[in-house]
């Protein structure tokens, strides 16, 4: 089973928001209703509250679609800059008012 890594920007989530920033449901209505129905688990156990708390780590399934909670201190560096290989006759003023 595959298991999408999701990073979040605070150290905890509420369930029915995970699993729609993971997407795993479309909407909040269908987060909703796949907690309520019983067809979502926390960590392999079934889960039946929305505003369960999720930390780094958890990992939540729909129907066998799954997402790991990572919480911003662990996520990836998304921004590279490499000083060497950067423009340097970059001009702002040139290409603010494009």
């Amino acid at each position: 089973m595959q298991v999408a890594e999701v990073s979040i920007r605070d150290e905890s989530i509420r369930l029915g928001q995970f699993i729609k920033l993971a997407s795993l449901v479309a909407t909040g209505g269908e987060a909703k209703e796949a907690i309520a129905a019983g067809i979502v688990t926390v960590n392999g156990e079934q889960e039946q509250r929305r505003g369960r708390t999720l930390r780094s780590g958890d990992v939540v399934c729909v129907e066998g679609a799954c997402a790991r909670v990572l919480a911003a201190s662990q996520a990836p560096e998304d921004d590279y800059f490499d000083e060497a290989t950067a423009d340097d006759d970059f001009d702002p003023e040139k290409w603010r008012n494009l």
